[in-house]
């Protein structure tokens, strides 16, 4: 996937070639109303409704492409929750602090039983420190390959306690639903959201050398809406996010239009 860098007037490096981009102005920020919490429930709604119709009623036929494109399908909308969680961390789910961050700790929790308040500042260190030691989501220095960063991610947010409730509501549900109608429509999905977010959100990102004047160490996907919302709920629209985090996920685009 070809990338680039934005707001900066010099030609930039990235991990393939340089390329000569142009400064982009803001957007200007403007109140949330009720339209966070509307996204978040329509996210978590088509999450759980899909998840319940994919256990208790789907009976899949493996050698069709159905299964395999739902399970994308839930994948998806994995990805959505975490992406609401993030927001929350950002205080752009509700402009109402109590319901922003228990919308954040419903959604961290149904992504994997993630903890939000735990989560909470090392993101924040993540934007304060980006591409430093004192980033929890950066390599460790020496290992910059997808595999080993991967790795000391994960070991920085998965807990203990996060295996052990997922294994326990796995053999809970299998006394209920069909076995591979929970590894493939609970599980997998899970998984594969997890490495969805950490390649378009963390390692095409944040990899490779960036220029002295990029502050946030980031590049971003060129534009193509389409894509930025399917692969990532336009999280690939990165230096964006970092140069404006008080920009929801359904609103960031806007910013890329802005770089144009």
């Amino acid at each position: 996937m070809r990338e680039e860098e934005v707001h900066s007037p010099l030609t930039t490096a990235s991990p393939d070639t340089a390329l000569l981009v142009t400064p982009s102005r803001r957007v200007r920020p403007t109140p949330l109303g009720n339209k966070g919490v509307l996204m978040a429930a329509l996210i978590v709604a088509a999450w759980a409704g899909l998840l319940a119709y994919l256990l208790a009623f789907y009976e899949p036929n493996w050698r069709t492409p159905w299964p395999y494109l739902l399970a994308l399908l839930q994948m998806h909308l994995y990805t959505g929750l975490f992406i609401t969680a993030h927001d929350a961390m950002h205080g752009v789910v509700s402009p109402h602090k109590r319901l922003n961050d228990a919308i954040g700790t419903l959604t961290a929790g149904l992504f994997a039983f993630n903890w939000f308040p735990r989560m909470l500042p090392k993101h924040h260190a993540h934007h304060r420190h980006v591409g430093t030691e004192a980033d929890p989501d950066f390599h460790d220095g020496r290992h910059p390959g997808f595999l080993f960063w991967f790795v000391r991610f994960a070991w920085n947010y998965v807990t203990v306690a996060q295996v052990l409730l997922m294994a326990l509501t796995y053999n809970v549900l299998k006394l209920f639903f069909p076995q591979a109608n929970v590894i493939a429509f609970w599980m997998v999905p899970a998984v594969l959201a997890t490495l969805q977010l950490f390649y378009f959100g963390t390692y095409l990102p944040h990899r490779g050398e960036h220029a002295p004047d990029n502050p946030h160490k980031s590049r971003s996907q060129l534009r193509q809406h389409i894509w930025a919302f399917v692969s990532c709920y336009f999280f690939g629209y990165h230096y964006e996010h970092h140069d404006q985090p008080y920009l929801p996920w359904w609103r960031l685009w806007r910013a890329k239009e802005a770089a144009s």
